[in-house]
C-alpha cells in the first residue's frame, strides 16, 4: 500500500460529525419534552454535568455526538408532532359540522386550558380548552355547550383569533405544571404499588432497588434554577483516591466507637437511643461546589471547604466523652473532612474550651455551600414527614434507602455512575458522626450520664434522657432502640 493508499483509508473511515442544533436549541428542545437532565445522561450513558456542559456551548464528540443528534432530531418531531398545523379562518361548510363535533372530546374532570391554563371541561382535536374565547379571557368561567362555529373558532391558532389579550403559544400542552420534587416519590410509590397489585413487599423492594437512579432524578430536579451546578467529575487530589484496588483512600471521616471505661458507682438503667435520619440530616453542610484546590498553613478559610492535614489536639475527656476524631490510635496527622475540622475549632474556642485547636498543615478547598442539597433534603424530609403521619412504611422504607444509598454510592461505586464525589461522601458522613458527637455533649452537659456513642445513630445513656431529648420517629426525635441494667464495673458489650 502506498503512502497515498493509506491517506485514503483513513479519509474514508472518518465519517462526517452528526450536526447538532445550538446549545440554547438543545436546552429547549430537552425541557419542552420535560427530560431532567439525569434522564438524557443515563440513555447516553453519561453524567448529567456533562449534558450541562452540552447545553451551554460544549460539543461532544464520536460515537455519543451521534446518538445526542439523534436525540435531538427525535424530540423536534415529537414536539412538531404535538403542536396543531394552523388552519385557515373559513367559515364551515355544512358538510364539515359533524366532522368538527367529532374533534370535541367531554372531560370527566377539568384539565388546563392549553391557551390560557385555566380548568377547560372539554378537549378540541386532542387538546384542554375552552370552547368559547370567552371564558379563556374571563379567566376560569364554566364551560358550557358551543355551536359549530365556536368550535371552529377556538380550534384556531391563537394568532388568528381576535383577541385584546394575546395567547401563550399551543406549545404549552407538552409543558403541563413541573411537579414538586417530593411529588416525584409520592409517584413512585403509587406506580410501584399500583404495578404490584398491592402487594407491600414486592413494591417495597422494587422501590428499594431503583433507590439510586430516583434519587438521582430528585437530585436533578430539585436543582432546577440553582445558583451552582453540581460537577460531577471534577479531578481530586491522590488523598481521595483509593491506594489499592480494595483498599480505602487516606480520609479519616471520625467515626466514634467509644465506650465508657466506669460507671457511677451502683447499678444503672441504661438507655439506648436511636438517632433518626443521621444521613439524611448531614445533608446539610458545606460542601465544595467545584475542583479542589491546593494550599498550605495554618489559616482556615469558612467561606471554603474540602479535605486538611492536621494535628489533632489532644483530648483530656475520654473518661466522659468521646474523642471528636473517633478511635484512633495512631498519632500524628491525619487528613480529616470540613466537619471534622470545625467541630475541633468550634471546641476549642471559649463557648467550650474542651481541647487546643487543631494544627492545619494543608488542604484542598473549593469554594462551598451549606444549601447545596438542602431542596433535596427537604423533599426527602418531607416526604418522610408525610409517610410517618399516614403511618407508610413503604415510602419509609424507600425515602431511606434513596438517602442512604445516595451518600454510599458517591464515592466510587458500579452503582452509581452520575456523580462521583468521593469528598462530598466523606463529608457527609463525617457530618453525621459530628451531628451525633454534639447529642452526646449535649446529653453530658444536661447532666445524663453518656455510656456509649456508636457509628452515625447510636447513643446510650443514663438519666432521664426524655427531659433533654424529644422522643418520636421525626428528624429531630429520638426512638428507643433498647434498655439494659449495667453496673459499677462498667455497660455490658
Amino acid at each position: 500500500m502506498s503512502d497515498f493508499d493509506a491517506i485514503d483509508s483513513l479519509l474514508a473511515s472518518v465519517g462526517p460529525e452528526a450536526a447538532l442544533p445550538a446549545p440554547e436549541q438543545r436546552l429547549r428542545l430537552r425541557e419542552a419534552a420535560r427530560l431532567s437532565k439525569a434522564q438524557v445522561a443515563r440513555a447516553l450513558g453519561v453524567s448529567p454535568s456533562t449534558v450541562t456542559g452540552w447545553e451551554t456551548g460544549r460539543d461532544p464528540a464520536g460515537e455519543v455526538r451521534t446518538r445526542y443528534a439523534y436525540l435531538l432530531e427525535g424530540l423536534r418531531e415529537r414536539l412538531e408532532e404535538s403542536e396543531p398545523e394552523p388552519e385557515p379562518v373559513v367559515e364551515p361548510e355544512p358538510s364539515s359540522v359533524d366532522d368538527v363535533d367529532d374533534d370535541v372530546e367531554a372531560l370527566g374532570s377539568p384539565e388546563p386550558c392549553v391557551l390560557c391554563g385555566q380548568p377547560a371541561q372539554q378537549r378540541v382535536a386532542g387538546f384542554a380548552q375552552h370552547l368559547d374565547p370567552a371564558e379563556c379571557e374571563a379567566g376560569a368561567a364554566p364551560a358550557r355547550t358551543a355551536g359549530t362555529e365556536k368550535v371552529v373558532e377556538a380550534a384556531r391558532p391563537a394568532a388568528t383569533r381576535p383577541s385584546d389579550t394575546p395567547k401563550p403559544p399551543t406549545r404549552r400542552a407538552f409543558q403541563p405544571p413541573r411537579p414538586e420534587p417530593s411529588d416525584l416519590v409520592t409517584q413512585a410509590v403509587r406506580g410501584a404499588l399500583a404495578e404490584h397489585h398491592g402487594d407491600i413487599d414486592a413494591a417495597t423492594a422494587a422501590l428499594v432497588k431503583r433507590a439510586i437512579p430516583d434519587a438521582m432524578r430528585l437530585l436533578d430536579e430539585s436543582r432546577k434554577g440553582a445558583r451552582y451546578d453540581i460537577i460531577a467529575h471534577p479531578w481530586i487530589p491522590d488523598v481521595l483516591r483509593k491506594q489499592t484496588a480494595k483498599g480505602a483512600d487516606q480520609i479519616w471521616e471520625a467515626r466514634p466507637k467509644w465506650t465508657r471505661r466506669e460507671l457511677p458507682p451502683g447499678e444503672h438503667e441504661v438507655t439506648a437511643l436511636d438517632i433518626n435520619g443521621a444521613y439524611l440530616s448531614a445533608l446539610k453542610t458545606h460542601l465544595p461546589l467545584g475542583q479542589l484546590e491546593h494550599s498550605t498553613g495554618f489559616a482556615h478559610d469558612r467561606r471554603r471547604a474540602g479535605v486538611h492535614l492536621i494535628t489533632p489536639p489532644e483530648w483530656e475527656h475520654e473518661d466522659v466523652l468521646p474523642n471528636p476524631i473517633g478511635n484512633r490510635d495512631e498519632p500524628g496527622p491525619l487528613w480529616v473532612t470540613e466537619p471534622t475540622l470545625r467541630l475541633l475549632q468550634r471546641l476549642s474556642g471559649p463557648k467550650y474550651g474542651l481541647c487546643e485547636p487543631p494544627e492545619i498543615h494543608e488542604s484542598f478547598t473549593s469554594g462551598a455551600t451549606e444549601n447545596l442539597l438542602e431542596k433535596f433534603r427537604i423533599a426527602l424530609k418531607d416526604a418522610r414527614d408525610a409517610a410517618l403521619a399516614d403511618g407508610d412504611e413503604v415510602t419509609l422504607e424507600y425515602v431511606k434507602a434513596m438517602y442512604s444509598k445516595f451518600v454510599s454510592t458517591m464515592g466510587e461505586s458500579n452503582y452509581n455512575r452520575e456523580l462521583y464525589r468521593p469528598d462530598w461522601m466523606h463529608i457527609i458522613r463525617s457530618q453525621a458522626f459530628a451531628n451525633l458527637w454534639m447529642k452526646a455533649y449535649k446529653a453530658h452537659d444536661e447532666g445524663l450520664a453518656v455510656v456509649r456513642a456508636m457509628g452515625t445513630d447510636e447513643l446510650h445513656v443514663i438519666g432521664d434522657w426524655r427531659a433533654v431529648f424529644a422522643e418520636g420517629r421525626g428528624v429531630t426525635e429520638v426512638k428507643v432502640k433498647d434498655t439494659y441494667t449495667a453496673g459499677a464495673v462498667g455497660a455490658e458489650d
